[in-house]
């Protein structure tokens, strides 16, 4: 159970929708490595965790995510190494949060408000579906401050193209929400009062399928766009064959013949 000072709160629905809610407003919602320390555990169990079929994560306060706290990140300037082991460490516990995510069996849908900035758009892009309000934006600015926004630009360069991608990287200059569902960095740009029913109508959709299903259609996703065109379709082929076999897919498949309602057992 969580608390409203918890800096990460969790509410799992009774139809399986697990709401993330980043709940550091004071430090909007930075990447501190207490947040990157809860998000990442919370992210891991809900993959495990059966009754979780689908995730939203959202945000309390003014900004989604403003990216790394920087003030932590100045401190760790102060070892011997000026830092190199920190931010190597930091780094990488960063992107091994991202990779969870993509990595996670459930559905992740981003729910955004206020500004996604830096590390906090790589967390928009990194999540399989997003929903905006209308009045958020979204940046890479590290070029403002002498630093290359490079570990976003894995996953933003991932669901953009590459001239939407090095516009916003090499310029730092923030996109509005509809122009962030024009470029693909965002399915739906919403008024901000219809946000939450927005995303959660789209959770629920998603949540009502199956989740052996959904699962193997995630992993399929990720894996095959890294590959070259002929491995890719032998490798969704396989992934197609075993799918069939599933007692899922055979459930589906009589449901539909004979127009009724499928019974899901997630296997």
């Amino acid at each position: 159970m969580t608390t409203d000072t918890d800096i990460l709160l969790r509410d799992l629905s009774d139809d399986g929708i697990l709401r993330l809610t980043l709940n550091d407003a004071g430090r909007r919602n930075a990447l501190s490595e207490a947040m990157m320390t809860e998000l990442g555990g919370a992210i891991a169990e809900a993959g495990e965790n059966p009754d979780v079929r689908v995730i939203v994560l959202a945000a309390n306060g003014p900004a989604f995510c403003a990216g790394h706290d920087l003030k932590e990140m100045t401190a760790g300037r102060e070892a011997g190494d000026r830092g190199r082991a920190y931010f190597t460490r930091v780094m990488a516990q960063c992107s091994g949060v991202m990779q969870g995510i993509v990595n996670c069996p459930k559905p992740v849908i981003a729910e955004v408000t206020g500004i996604a900035t830096a590390a906090g758009c790589q967390l928009v892009a990194s999540c399989d579906l997003a929903v905006a309000a209308e009045s958020a934006k979204f940046s890479t600015p590290g070029v403002h401050i002498g630093l290359f926004c490079s570990t976003p630009m894995v996953a933003l360069s991932r669901n953009t193209s590459n001239k939407h991608a090095m516009e916003m990287l090499l310029t730092g200059d923030m996109t509005p929400a509809p122009r962030a569902a024009e470029i693909g960095l965002v399915n739906y740009a919403v008024a901000e009062d219809a946000l939450t029913e927005t995303t959660m109508e789209m959770a629920r959709k998603i949540a009502s399928k199956s989740s052996m299903t959904l699962a193997t259609g995630k992993r399929a996703f990720y894996a095959q766009r890294e590959m070259p065109l002929a491995e890719a379709y032998d490798y969704a082929s396989q992934v197609m064959v075993d799918n069939m076999l599933a007692h899922d897919a055979e459930e589906g498949i009589g449901a539909f013949i004979e127009k009724r309602a499928p019974q899901w057992q997630d296997r």
